[in-house]
């Protein structure tokens, strides 16, 4: 006989979590998930974290790897409204993804998500990088007008830079 799973192992319904998270108890006291907050207002990081089952999408080739974490993303939200990778692939037109493409794939499907960068259009130092050698010249003139486009497509980019 399988003895029962420990509590760490046990992956909990969002709804579930959230219900506790924002409840208050009946007694106010304590420092557990329905707690009051603190009178400064910020929310412990253990109240704002929460797990959530995410169904595995396997990459079928080394480059799809963004396609892959969106399509996660896209049935996590119970979004049924597309069959596979391949299917984004031609949506994205190119095997060379990149991450603005991820966002647009993202946009598409009306998923609400922040995007943050540290450079505004394809970076000319990944030249050295194996994986975008071949193609990044190719690339460079496509991104930088995916990222051109973005605001207007409605899509905010926020760089965020490096400490």
């Amino acid at each position: 006989m399988l003895a029962p799973p420990a509590v760490d192992d046990v992956m909990w319904p969002l709804c579930f979590i959230s219900d506790r998270l924002f409840k208050v108890p009946e007694d106010g006291g304590g420092d557990g998930p329905g707690a009051p907050l603190p009178p400064d207002g910020r929310i412990p990081l253990a109240r704002r974290s929460y797990f959530i089952d995410v169904p595995h999408v396997q990459q079928a080739f080394t480059w799809d790897c963004g396609l892959a974490c969106v399509l996660m993303v896209l049935r996590t939200l119970g979004l049924d409204c597309c069959h596979g990778i391949a299917e984004l692939e031609k949506l994205c037109r190119t095997t060379s993804v990149w991450t603005v493409d991820l966002a647009y794939l993202l946009h598409k499907f009306s998923v609400n998500f922040s995007f943050f960068t540290v450079t505004i259009g394809a970076n000319p130092q990944y030249s050295a990088e194996t994986f975008y050698r071949e193609q990044l010249q190719e690339d460079i003139d496509r991104v930088d007008e995916l990222f051109g486009k973005a605001l207007d497509a409605g899509i905010s980019i926020q760089i965020h830079q490096c400490v």
